[in-house]
C-alpha cells in the first residue's frame, strides 16, 4: 500500500516561512562583514564545488545540521553556541527556511533565512567566490 502523506514540503515551507525571519538579498547584504553576523551556508559540498561560496560563510550541510548545533551532540560545533545572529542560506530558499526554524526551535536565536538562496545572492550581485576552476 503505498504511503499518504499528511503534511507536504508546501505546509512545511509555509510554516517555517510563518515562524522565521526571511531577509531580502539586500538585506542580507547589509550584515555582510559584521562581527555579530554568522552566515550558514547549507549546501551540500558538491553544491560549493560547483556554484561558489559565500565569502566568509560557514559551511554546515543540511543533513548535520542538528548534530552541530546541539552541545550534547559528540559532533557540536562552537560556533552555534556563539552569542550571535544565524542567517542560513541554501540554493534556493527552500532548505534554509526549514532549517531556520529548525534551528529556532532547538533554542538558537536569532535566526533568519536568506529569500532565494544562494542563486539569488548571486544573481542579485552580491560578493561570491567563484568555484575553484575544474582540473583536467
Amino acid at each position: 500500500m503505498p504511503q499518504t502523506i499528511t503534511k507536504g514540503y508546501k505546509a512545511l515551507l509555509a510554516e517555517a516561512e510563518a515562524a522565521v525571519k526571511t531577509l531580502s538579498v539586500e538585506e542580507a547584504k547589509s550584515l555582510v562583514g559584521r562581527d555579530d553576523i554568522v552566515f550558514v551556508d547549507l549546501r551540500d559540498p558538491r553544491e560549493l564545488e560547483r556554484e561558489g561560496r559565500m565569502p566568509g560563510a560557514f559551511h554546515c550541510p543540511r543533513g548535520m545540521l542538528e548534530f552541530w548545533i546541539d552541545p550534547e551532540s559528540p559532533y557540536a560545533k562552537p560556533v552555534f553556541q556563539e552569542d550571535k545572529q544565524f542567517v542560513f542560506f541554501c540554493a534556493g530558499g527552500w532548505r534554509s527556511a526549514l532549517a531556520a526554524k529548525t534551528a529556532q526551535d532547538m533554542g538558537l536565536k536569532p535566526v533568519a533565512h536568506v529569500e532565494g538562496g544562494f542563486s539569488a545572492w548571486k544573481k542579485a550581485g552580491a560578493p561570491f567566490d567563484a568555484p575553484a576552476p575544474k582540473q583536467g
